[in-house]
C-alpha cells in the first residue's frame, strides 16, 4: 500500500474492515524488526515460535476495543503528542489523593484549576496485605484491589479522563510477580512449568554463583537476590524483596502472557505504560543483571507488539541508571526509537537537589553537556519528587573533576539531607544506607528536604520564605526544560513529611512513606487565602503551567541549550525557536543574589532598550548599573520578543 493510500485508508477508517487492514499494514511494516528480535530472545523456539507470536498479535488485536481502535488512528495521526507543550503530569496515590477511583474522578476540576491533564495512578492492582512494597508486588495485572474500587470505576475515570482531554498512565510491573500471584501459587504446589516462569534452584549452586557480582537493591531490609521457599524446596530469584519473584523472560511463555497483560492494561484506556524495573528483565551469570543488551531486545520486543496492536498507547521507562544508560531505552542502533518513547530523567532530578545542597550548579553543567542529544521521537520525563528515595546517581568522574572526593561528597549530600548535620535547613530521613559501600538514598518531601518544615517549626520566617523560592524555582525548572513535568501529589501546597508510617507495622521499616502523604483537602479548601504558605505555593505553580501551555516553545524539539554566565551559582538554558522567539531561563541557587552582565544576555537577544521582559513576574526589569540582578532562588523566564 502506497503512502497516498494509507493516509486515505487513516483518515477514513470507520469501520472494522478497514481497523483490520491498518493492523495488518502495520504488521506488514514492522514485521521483519519484529522477527529479528524474537530470534534474538528466542532462536531454540523456530518458526513455530515465532507463529505463535503472530497469532497472539491477531488474537490480541481482536480483542481491542473498537473504539480505542480508532483512537490509535487519530493518535498516529496527531504525532508525538507526547511532546506537547500542554502535558503536564501529576504522580498520586489514589487512595492518599481523595479515597478511592469515585473520589479521584469527583476531584478531576482540581487538577484542571492547576492545569494537570496527564496523571499517574501508582498501582491500584490487588497485592498482598501486608508489606508489598507500594503495590509493586502485583498479585494480579488487571484486578482491581477493593480498597481503590472495581474495575468499571476505572474504566469510568478512563472515560472522563478522556472526556476532558486528560491523559492517564498506570504501571505495568513486567520485571516480577508477588509471591501471591497465580503463577508463583502454582508454582509452590509443584507444578513445574510454572516454576520455570521464575528463576528457581534446587540448591545453592547456581544462586551463590549469581550473588558475587548481583548487587543488594535492598540492603537493609532484603539482603541478597534468592529466597528460600519451603514449599517447593527451592531457591527463587527476589532481586527485589523476598516476596517479589523475578520473572524468567527467557521463557518465551512468559512473554507471550506479559504480552497479554500489557494489551489488557491498554484496553482499559490507558494512555502511557510505565514499564517498572525494567532494567532488571534480563538476567546473565557474571554481570550485574542490569541494562543488558538481551533486556532491551526484550523491551523493543514489547515496543513493537504494542506498536502493532495499539499504537495509541505509549511506554515509559522506569530505569534509574546513569544518564548515558537511560538513552539506550529509547533505543539504539537498529532499534533507534523503538523501546520506550518516554523516560525519567532521574539525572536531572539528582543534579538539582545536588545544586541546592552545594549552592553551585557546576556538576549540574558538566553532567548535562555531556549527555548525548536524546532520539527526536523521544522525551523526558522531569521532575522534583516522586513516590520513590532520591537516588544519589552522580557520575564519579565529574565529581573528581570538580575537585571533590566523590565519596565524601556523597556523605555530605546524606549528611545535608537526612538530618545529620546542625546547619542544614533539611528534613529528610537516610534510606537503604550500606555501611560496607557508604552508599545510601534520600527520603523526604519536596518542601520538607527544601526546609519548610524546620522553618514553620522554628517559626522563622525568613526560612519559610526562602523555602518557597526554592520551591518555585526547582518546579519552574522541571516546567521550563525540555520533556513533561511531572509533579508529586501535595508538592503543589507544600505538603510536608507525614510520619504516620511509624505506627504502621506494614510500613514502619520503609521511610519512603515519609514522601507519600495525603492530600490535605482543609489546605485545598483555604487556598483562596492568597498569603497563605499554601496559596503561594500553588498560584505560583499554576502561573507557570499556564504560561507553558501558552508558549509553543516549551514543546519537546530537542531544543534546549545550555548557557554559562561564569557565575557558579546561576543555571541558564534557552528554549530556542524560529527567528524572534525564544525564552531564556534563569536561576539562582544562592542565598545571595547574584549579578550577572548584561551585555552577556544582551548578545543572545534579549536586551529591550536596556530592559528584560520577565514571563513570570510580568514586570520589566532594568539593569543595573549594567547588570542584572538575580535574588536569592529566584526564577527567570525571560522573552526574546
Amino acid at each position: 500500500m502506497n503512502q497516498a493510500a494509507l493516509h486515505k485508508l487513516m483518515a477514513n477508517a470507520t469501520g472494522e474492515k478497514d481497523l483490520k487492514a491498518l493492523f495488518q499494514q502495520r504488521l506488514g511494516t514492522n514485521l521483519t524488526l519484529i522477527k529479528d528480535l524474537f530470534f534474538n530472545s528466542y532462536p531454540q523456539t523456530g518458526e513455530q515460535g515465532l507463529q505463535r507470536l503472530l497469532d497472539t498479535l491477531r488474537h490480541l488485536f481482536e480483542q481491542r476495543p473498537e473504539a480505542l481502535k480508532k483512537e490509535d488512528i487519530t493518535r498516529l495521526q496527531q504525532g508525538n503528542w507526547y511532546q506537547s507543550q500542554n502535558m503536564v503530569g501529576m504522580q498520586l496515590y489514589v487512595d492518599h489523593f481523595n479515597k478511592n477511583l469515585k473520589g479521584l474522578r469527583e476531584k478531576l476540576g482540581y487538577m484542571e484549576d492547576l492545569g494537570v491533564n496527564f496523571v499517574h495512578l501508582m498501582p491500584i492492582t490487588t497485592r498482598p496485605k501486608g508489606e508489598n512494597d507500594g503495590g509493586y508486588a502485583v498479585n494480579s495485572y488487571t484486578e482491581i484491589d477493593p480498597r481503590y474500587g472495581t474495575l468499571k470505576d476505572l474504566k469510568d475515570l478512563s472515560s472522563a479522563l478522556k472526556e476532558k482531554g486528560m491523559f492517564l498512565m498506570l504501571d505495568f510491573v513486567v520485571n516480577h510477580t508477588s509471591d501471591e500471584h497465580q503463577w508463583a501459587q502454582k508454582a509452590k504446589k509443584g507444578e513445574t512449568a510454572y516454576q520455570d516462569y521464575y528463576y528457581t534452584y534446587g540448591d545453592r549452586t547456581v544462586p551463590d554463583a549469581f550473588e558475587n557480582t548481583l548487587p543488594e537493591v535492598f540492603p537493609s531490609t532484603s539482603p541478597g537476590n534468592f529466597t528460600y521457599i519451603p514449599e517447593m524446596e527451592k531457591w527463587v530469584m527476589t532481586v527485589f524483596n523476598s516476596y517479589q519473584w523475578d520473572l524468567n523472560y527467557t521463557n518465551l511463555e512468559v512473554f507471550l502472557h506479559m504480552l497479554g497483560n500489557l494489551t489488557a492494561l491498554s484496553n482499559l484506556g490507558v494512555d502511557v505504560i510505565r514499564f517498572d524495573a525494567l532494567a532488571f528483565l534480563w538476567k546473565k551469570m557474571g554481570t550485574i543483571s542490569q541494562n543488558l543488551p538481551e533486556a532491551h531486545n526484550i523491551i523493543a520486543l514489547f515496543r513493537m507488539c504494542l506498536q502493532v496492536i495499539a499504537p495509541g498507547t505509549i511506554l515509559l521507562a522506569e530505569a534509574i541508571v546513569a544518564p548515558t544508560d537511560i538513552l539506550k531505552y529509547f533505543g539504539e542502533g537498529a532499534v533507534e526509537g523503538n523501546e520506550c518513547e518516554v523516560a525519567y530523567n532521574a539525572s536531572l532530578m539528582a543534579l538539582l537537589w545536588n545544586s541546592i545542597a552545594t549552592k553551585k550548579t557546576a556538576l549540574l553543567y558538566k553532567s548535562l553537556t555531556n549527555v548525548p542529544t536524546k532520539p527526536k521521537d523521544a522525551t523526558w520525563i522531569n521532575y522534583i519528587r516522586c513516590h520513590d528515595d532520591i537516588g544519589l546517581g552522580l557520575d564519579d568522574r565529574f565529581i573528581q573533576e570538580l575537585g571533590w572526593n566523590p565519596q565524601g561528597h556523597r556523605k555530605f549530600l546524606l549528611d545535608y539531607y537526612c538530618q545529620r548535620t546542625d546547619w542544614s535547613p533539611s528534613k529528610g530521613m537516610l534510606f537503604m544506607y550500606n555501611p560496607k559501600t557508604g552508599d545510601g538514598r534520600i527520603t523526604g518531601s519536596a518542601a520538607s528536604l527544601l526546609g519548610l518544615e524546620k522553618g514553620l517549626e522554628t517559626q522563622d520566617t525568613a526560612l519559610i520564605d526562602q523555602s518557597i523560592s526554592k520551591i518555585l524555582l526547582l518546579h519552574g525548572i522541571i516546567l521550563s526544560y525540555g520533556g513533561i513535568p511531572m509533579l508529586y501529589s501535595g508538592d503543589e501546597i507544600g505538603t510536608l513529611n507525614d510520619y504516620s508510617f511509624l505506627t504502621d507495622a506494614t510500613k514502619k521499616d520503609d521511610n519512603r512513606w515519609l514522601n507519600r502523604p495525603h492530600l490535605d483537602w482543609g489546605i485545598v479548601a483555604s487556598l483562596q487565602k492568597k498569603n497563605s504558605i499554601p496559596a503561594k505555593i500553588y498560584n505560583g505553580i499554576k502561573h507557570m503551567i499556564s504560561l507553558r501551555k501558552q508558549h509553543p516553545i516549551f514543546a519537546d524539539h530537542n531544543n534546549v541549550e545550555l548557557h554559562h554566565t561564569g557565575n557558579e551559582h546561576i543555571l541558564v538554558f534557552e528554549r530556542t525557536g524560529q527567528g524572534k522567539n525564544g525564552i531564556l531561563v534563569l536561576g539562582n541557587f544562592n542565598d545571595r543574589a547574584q549579578v550577572i552582565n548584561g551585555s552577556w544576555i544582551s548578545n543572545l537577544g534579549y536586551l529591550h532598550h536596556q530592559a528584560y521582559r520577565d514571563m513570570l513576574s510580568g514586570k520589566t526589569i532594568k539593569l543595573n548599573s549594567g547588570f542584572l540582578e538575580i535574588m536569592p532562588y529566584q526564577l527567570l523566564w525571560l522573552q526574546k520578543s
